[in-house]
């Protein structure tokens, strides 16, 4: 009898562990059926530009749902794994109905080169990239349902992308935004800066002042009227070059009347401020896109 007993206890306990072995299992199947990879080729660029694409929780249980997309771009060294690999922006994004798609933009800027004729990431990222996405997932298909953000170089080139292409983003978001990159010098870039006379051409050249953040907010009312929301913040521990081009964009944007909201806030640029700073652009995101957290999410 004795034995019986014990016997029924292990396979309780054997039970338990198979359960919970398969809850455990089942689990990481679902969070990484939601972040998938995709092996793009550009033929603008001449190269393999891969991007991630996290889901939505319930994409697949549906056929029809489409979805509004954030596109999120990296920092100047980074690539299109960082967002995923070193912030928990995927648990961020599950509380919303919302693709987050994390692009590769390799030291680019996110601009048509002076330089080099087949660096044409910002006619990637409008032309091929969001093509891409919306004809591989259920999008919404418009201005209204697309935003963009990114950190640092990432935070430059979302904001470039929504003063130069208004049409394309209802939102848009920065990070620790490095928006002065136009008006660096050769002192300021010592060694780099042939790569930046490739990348911007030479200083008052036309590539430099079509992609100077400042020239571009010189709009006029009615073209201010076309513009998406802007949202951008920097940690006062930034160094000075970033903290005071955020400081001036602000500044820029009041007296232009381009609605925005900037916020200064504790921190420096690490990834510990980006992993803080990307819940909150997510929340603004899907506000702005018209999205509430899914039932049941306590944010």
């Amino acid at each position: 009898m004795h034995e019986c007993k014990t016997l029924q206890r292990r396979l309780r306990v054997f039970s338990l562990v198979l359960f919970l072995g398969l809850f455990v299992t089942l689990s990481a199947r679902a969070q990484n059926s939601r972040l998938q990879t995709v092996k793009f080729e550009s033929k603008l660029v001449g190269k393999s530009l891969p991007y991630i694409v996290i889901l939505p929780v319930g994409y697949h249980s549906s056929a029809t749902t489409r979805y509004p997309v954030l596109y999120l771009l990296h920092g100047f060294s980074g690539h299109y794994t960082d967002w995923t690999t070193r912030t928990n922006v995927a648990d961020y994004a599950s509380a919303y109905r919302m693709i987050v798609v994390t692009p590769e933009g390799n030291d680019s800027w996110y601009i048509d080169s002076a330089g080099v004729p087949s660096d044409k990431y910002e006619s990637y990222i409008l032309n091929e990239l969001i093509p891409d996405v919306e004809a591989r997932y259920r999008t919404i298909q418009s201005r209204y349902g697309r935003a963009i953000a990114g950190l640092s170089m990432g935070g430059y080139g979302a904001f470039k992308f929504g003063l130069k292409s208004p049409g394309q983003f209802v939102f848009v978001a920065s990070m620790s935004g490095a928006f002065a990159v136009t008006r660096y010098t050769e002192q300021d870039r010592g060694a780099a800066w042939e790569t930046f006379l490739k990348l911007f051409g030479p200083v008052n050249g036309a590539t430099r002042k079509a992609n100077d953040l400042f020239e571009l907010a010189a709009l006029t009312p009615a073209r201010i009227a076309a513009l998406p929301y802007f949202y951008f913040d920097c940690g006062t521990e930034d160094s000075p070059a970033i903290f005071n081009a955020n400081r001036e964009l602000s500044d820029l944007f009041l007296r232009k009347k381009i609605p925005h909201e900037y916020r200064e806030l504790p921190g420096n640029h690490s990834w510990v401020y980006w992993d803080q700073q990307i819940s909150e652009v997510l929340k603004i995101a899907a506000q702005k896109l018209g999205y509430r957290p899914r039932p049941g999410i306590r944010r």
